[in-house]
């Protein structure tokens, strides 16, 4: 026997055992370049800039994930053993499920226009070292695992709820994870009680006992707490915004007029042909020395945008969630008239970011409660969660110090 051991800051030892047909795969799979890869991608992209402690990878989550979805695999088999022969694929899209990230994460998705979840399951379908140990646990595993992924399709509708739903192991992991880095108390689940309640529907879809309904609850309030506090943090907002500047910027200046790697250049001015080979090759390191690069050597306004970053020197953004669209963009001309006395290039420093925040989606992988006798709806049930299911719309101007006075009053003078 053959074991290993990943010691986890939430979890605590994840071990697997290659005498496990499924958990010898999983090996195989982490120990693939691809996988490696998620090392060096940050979980919370530039988070880091805000809350310090944001440093984790989506290599520590992935096996976070798979770590939750083991366990509620186990208990789910108790119910349906006929589910074992689903363990195979479970496992490796609850590990694999983030191997298509962009550089920085969702941010990188926004900066360079990818989606992580079909590049996902084209690094599955296509690359040897994830496609080989998949299929040589079972033939037809990495089809079935990029279906998953890409599409959501699964032979059983529980398997697909694991992986994706409003209680899957993914935001189980990421809600704890970013909790823990971020230092924010929000996270805190009751993830044993919530575990201990998924149980099976007689359709055979997931579904949540009672007895574990208050701690669901609090893992949807959290949910949107974290949103709120963490994911969508002002401060987060303004760094997503300027990278996307920045890498418009880039790519407007063109080929000629800036340095980049072989690598780089296929991101930004060939984006649309990306090989697995060169996709992969792209990291938060390798992004991270363009910036530096540009930040020395780029023509302005490229240059200046890079040192924004670099050196946290951030631009500022304001509420306007409370105004009416027309305001917005009436406060939005204000702040573009004023950064053009000051001086600034409005184009660089002024800018809209709207965000809707669902706490709870009943159409997109709603839960429901059974008893064992009656099945409901989960937010049937729970003024809480039906309340939750009103998303929150917020927007934030983003715009330079200089001009922060001014803007503030303008705005006081709208309410």
């Amino acid at each position: 026997m053959s074991t290993r051991t990943y010691h986890d800051p939430l979890h605590h030892g994840i071990s697997l055992d290659t005498d496990q047909p499924a958990e010898a795969m999983v090996l195989s799979l982490v120990d693939s370049a691809p996988f490696q890869r998620l090392r060096r991608i940050r979980q919370l992209g530039p988070a880091f800039l805000t809350f310090h402690g944001a440093e984790s990878s989506r290599f520590t989550h992935s096996l976070g994930v798979f770590a939750i979805a083991r366990r509620a695999m186990g208990r789910l088999i108790e119910l349906d053993p006929s589910l074992k022969s689903e363990q195979g694929v479970l496992y490796a899209a609850a590990l694999l499920h983030d191997l298509g990230h962009a550089p920085l994460s969702h941010t990188g998705e926004e900066m360079f226009g990818t989606h992580h979840e079909q590049w996902s399951a084209r690094i599955v379908r296509d690359h040897p070292q994830i496609r080989t140990p998949l299929e040589s646990f079972a033939a037809g595993t990495a089809d079935a695992v990029a279906d998953l992924l890409e599409h959501g399709r699964s032979k059983r509708g529980v398997i697909k709820a694991l992986v994706s739903s409003q209680l899957d192991c993914d935001r189980l992991d990421y809600l704890l994870r970013d909790s823990y880095s971020t230092g924010a108390r929000y996270g805190q689940l009751d993830l044993e009680r919530i575990l201990a309640a998924i149980t099976l529907a007689p359709d055979g879809e997931m579904a949540i006992h009672p007895k574990g309904l208050m701690a669901v609850e609090h893992y949807l309030v959290v949910r949107n707490l974290m949103y709120r506090s963490v994911y969508n943090h002002r401060l987060n907002v303004v760094c997503n915004w300027l990278l996307e500047q920045l890498i418009r910027q880039a790519r407007r200046l063109g080929p000629d007029r800036i340095w980049a790697d072989a690598t780089m250049r296929d991101w930004l001015w060939e984006s649309s042909e990306l090989d697995l080979d060169r996709y992969l090759a792209n990291d938060d390191i390798r992004t991270g020395y363009h910036l530096q690069r540009w930040r020395d050597e780029a023509p302005e306004p490229l240059a200046e945008l890079c040192d924004r970053f670099i050196n946290r020197r951030l631009l500022k953004a304001l509420d306007v969630s409370q105004l009416s669209a027309s305001l917005q963009l009436e406060l939005l001309a204000k702040a573009q008239t004023s950064a053009d006395r000051a001086g600034l290039d409005p184009e660089l420093c002024c800018g809209l970011r709207h965000h809707q925040i669902y706490g709870y989606h009943p159409y997109r992988g709603g839960l429901r409660l059974w008893d064992g006798h009656n099945l409901q709806a989960l937010e049937q049930c729970s003024p809480l969660v039906n309340s939750l299911a009103t998303p929150a719309d917020t927007a934030w101007l983003i715009h330079p110090r200089e001009i922060t006075d001014e803007l503030r009053e303008a705005h006081a003078n709208t309410l």
